[in-house]
């Protein structure tokens, strides 16, 4: 689906996050990142990805990682999602699709014989350089801190 590959730069972004902080990627330099992005906040799918990833944040803070999360999500929704599941990293409310297409994950999608155009969840990891490591478009949303450590 995406474009982007391995040893590519990741490409810079800009959007606020569900505390209407501006998030940027060059905010986190010499940190690893984990771009992951989810087709929607609150659905069963997103929520066992998210807590995942927060059950385990300790885990990515001692290897130096940032989690940051990207759907087409409101900044309320984002916020909501946010307190129902005790998220503590940054959840982008990415509602002109700005990031959303500049990472290459929307596009034609398939669900139970119904074709749409929705988002791919689709995991970006970061290296402290900026660069992209390792692109997860497998995603097990219940071992999602498994694949990428």
């Amino acid at each position: 689906m995406t474009t982007l590959q391995i040893g590519d730069k990741a490409p810079d972004f800009s959007c606020i996050d569900q505390n209407n902080n501006l998030i940027q990627l060059t905010n986190f330099k010499g940190k690893k990142i984990v771009l992951f992005f989810y087709p929607k906040a609150s659905t069963p799918g997103c929520t066992a990805q998210a807590c995942d990833l927060q059950n385990n944040l300790d885990r990515f803070i001692a290897q130096n990682y940032q989690v940051i999360g990207v759907s087409a999500d409101s900044q309320k929704r984002q916020l909501n999602f946010s307190i129902k599941n005790n998220l503590q990293y940054p959840l982008l409310a990415d509602e002109k699709m700005q990031i959303i297409k500049t990472y290459g994950v929307w596009g034609p999608k398939k669900f139970m014989g119904r074709e749409y155009d929705g988002i791919h969840r689709t995991t970006f990891i970061i290296n402290e350089n900026g660069i992209i490591e390792n692109i997860i478009q497998k995603v097990k949303t219940k071992e999602h801190t498994q694949q990428i450590l």
